[in-house]
């Protein structure tokens, strides 16, 4: 067992603090369980304060009765920002490098977040879990499947919560999309026919870090890594991540899977290391799956590009009677009724839909030139996030955890949307489609 970088026992540190954001008083409570009711307050561990975990760490600290007791990290630079940034809001907490000792020395944890590299998301949320703590844990779940699937066996074997960091699966404007326009209403005239998505960045160059912070050789050795470089730029390595569709298509291919209903039965794609010479994982995917639902079959394509940011990213589903673009952004989250289709006046009535402003407007009887396409009905979903975006899904957690709500996704989500991106690479390999086993969604 590797040492901690603090062994003060807890019970030396102060009980009560300040809560960022909510500015509440945070007392110390007993251990809660699954669903036992109350607002007993849960107390947690952070494993991993790069970028993804400090955004995190902001969100939680916007929580009620939520006290951080301990973090885990292994570089130096990133445990004293963490530790100093919690302190500042009263949140006094125990530094260590390794999860095993850390939960092995606090007795008191009731749930354990897990925002690091995806290699290391499957021990780390295996030995919470073991250990009688709730996951919430960052997607990808892993950079395999085959850990992946450990995962989700060991949440079943132990029979604490795991929650996988999906985030748009709590979004109240995705809810509000999948529960109320297209499953309640059918407005797009039942199932989605195709989808289109993109995440695309801008070129970018290898980060760096502050020389005075660079880690000795032999304690990256000990934590899994030959370099800084490689701790720094993980992203870029297959033995520590799933590239850029694992990155970035993780979150809207696992959007394919809920508003589609189902997991796809085939997959198609293209793609390359074809700007970068110093990456393992392809640069760019363009991807089609097959879906089948009650209409017949439905295509979804998905592009990730790393040479240019531009069009911005967002979600697409088409149907008979209209199209939903809908994202995390709020620029992109409007519905288009095709000329032919019924009136949405009823759904405006509802509060389901509004009417954009300065839309274009289609009478049925309005001609259109058989050469040109009719310009689409605009709608605007009337439905906004008033928080940072990965509070609502942390927020599901914690209920989850004092009440019993159901989780909006749970490993086995989790896990079919970790095979359904995995399998991209090698559809890129193969040069074919492949066929899914329906099995495989299975852990």
């Amino acid at each position: 067992m590797m040492n901690s970088i603090q062994t003060m026992n807890r019970r030396n540190f102060l009980k009560t603090g300040l809560a960022a954001g909510a500015g509440l008083a945070v007392m110390p409570g007993a251990r809660v369980q699954a669903g036992n009711g109350g607002t007993q307050t849960v107390n947690i561990a952070l494993c991993g304060i790069g970028a993804q975990g400090r955004v995190l760490m902001n969100s939680l600290l916007r929580i009620p009765d939520v006290r951080f007791r301990a973090i885990c990290e292994i570089w130096p630079y990133n445990q004293r920002y963490g530790e100093r940034f919690l302190a500042r809001f009263g949140h006094e907490v125990n530094v260590y490098a390794d999860v095993n000792e850390m939960l092995a020395e606090e007795d008191d944890l009731d749930a354990v977040i897990v925002a690091t590299p995806d290699w290391v998301h499957a021990p780390q949320t295996i030995a919470a879990l073991e250990s009688g703590c709730h996951v919430y844990c960052e997607k990808l779940m892993s950079n395999t499947i085959e850990a992946a699937r450990e995962m989700v066996l060991a949440a079943q074997r132990t029979g604490k919560l795991l929650q996988i960091g999906h985030q748009r699966r709590s979004n109240p404007r995705y809810i509000h999309a999948y529960e109320k326009l297209l499953t309640e209403a059918e407005i797009f005239g039942g199932p989605f026919t195709h989808a289109n998505a993109q995440w695309n960045r801008a070129k970018s160059s290898a980060l760096r870090w502050p020389e005075r912070f660079e880690m000795d050789e032999n304690e990256l050795n000990r934590f899994g890594y030959d370099s800084m470089h490689e701790l720094i730029n993980w992203r870029w390595f297959q033995k520590y991540g799933g590239g850029p569709i694992s990155d970035l298509g993780a979150h809207q291919i696992d959007i394919f899977n809920w508003f589609f209903k189902g997991r796809p039965s085939g997959v198609m794609a293209s793609g390359g290391i074809d700007y970068y010479d110093d990456v393992e994982h392809l640069d760019n995917v363009m991807a089609i799956y097959d879906y089948e639902t009650s209409a017949g079959v439905a295509r979804a394509f998905y592009q990730v590009l790393t040479t240019s940011s531009a069009l911005g990213y967002f979600e697409r589903f088409l149907g008979v009677n209209g199209t939903l673009s809908i994202s995390e952004n709020p620029s992109f989250n409007q519905a288009y009724r095709e000329a032919h289709a019924p009136s949405w006046d009823e759904f405006a009535e509802q509060g389901l839909l509004r009417r954009a402003a300065g839309a274009a407007y289609n009478q049925e009887t309005e001609a259109v030139d058989v050469r040109e396409t009719a310009v689409l009905d605009a709608w605007d979903i009337p439905v906004t996030l008033d928080r940072p975006i990965h509070q609502p899904h942390l927020d599901n957690f914690f209920d989850a955890i004092r009440a019993g709500t159901p989780l909006t996704c749970p490993a086995e989500e989790g896990f079919a949307s970790t095979v359904t991106v995995l399998r991209v690479a090698e559809a890129v390999k193969a040069q074919k489609r492949l066929a899914f086993d329906a099995a495989e969604f299975n852990a």
